[in-house]
């Protein structure tokens, strides 16, 4: 009886430590997909921060410059009245750095997936439509450059967002929201 009580004590049954692996196999079903979704939900925040804010400096120098601003109350929305969309490097070269964007201290190169953001600036700074800045999302590929104006659902990541003077023209806006 003795023999018997020690050799309980040095460590596991085999059923023990299958209860307990199975337990963390539950716990890490649960939790994994919620995680992958998080990161995925940080990517899209991040993004729309980085638009949102380097969207409000560029329309701080354009309110300088023009001394009002105008946004676009149309529904739809096209990217082709910009022109070419300008890369990070070719922004920063076009529009004078030292001084465009002395109100900010950085300009996103790229999105939260790293993405390229592509800056769009129209030549007259009195057209209706003058700055656009869009993400390409987690597919990294640009859903063309005419845009239905509205939010798409929140959980749809692939989805492009833009930004345009001084509003967004796509963001992500809820599980009920049309696309």
């Amino acid at each position: 009886m003795l023999q018997r009580l020690r050799n309980r004590q040095r460590g596991f049954t085999l059923i023990e430590l299958l209860i307990v692996v199975a337990i963390i196999g539950i716990i890490a079903a649960i939790l994994i997909p919620n995680l992958i979704d998080a990161l995925q939900k940080a990517k899209q925040k991040r993004t729309m921060s980085d638009v949102r804010n380097t969207g409000t400096a560029w329309m701080s120098w354009l309110t300088d410059q023009v001394g009002s601003t105008a946004a676009g109350t149309s529904n739809t929305f096209d990217l082709t009245v910009f022109g070419t969309a300008k890369t990070y490097a070719n922004m920063i070269t076009t529009l004078r750095p030292t001084t465009t964007f002395f109100y900010m201290q950085e300009i996103p190169q790229k999105d939260g997936w790293k993405t390229d953001i592509q800056y769009y600036s129209n030549s007259n700074l009195l057209a209706t439509r003058v700055l656009a800045i869009r993400s390409a999302g987690k597919d990294k590929s640009f859903g063309g450059t005419t845009y239905t104006v509205g939010p798409f659902i929140a959980t749809d990541y692939n989805q492009d967002m833009v930004w345009s003077d001084g509003y967004f023209v796509r963001w992500p806006g809820g599980s009920g929201a049309a696309s």
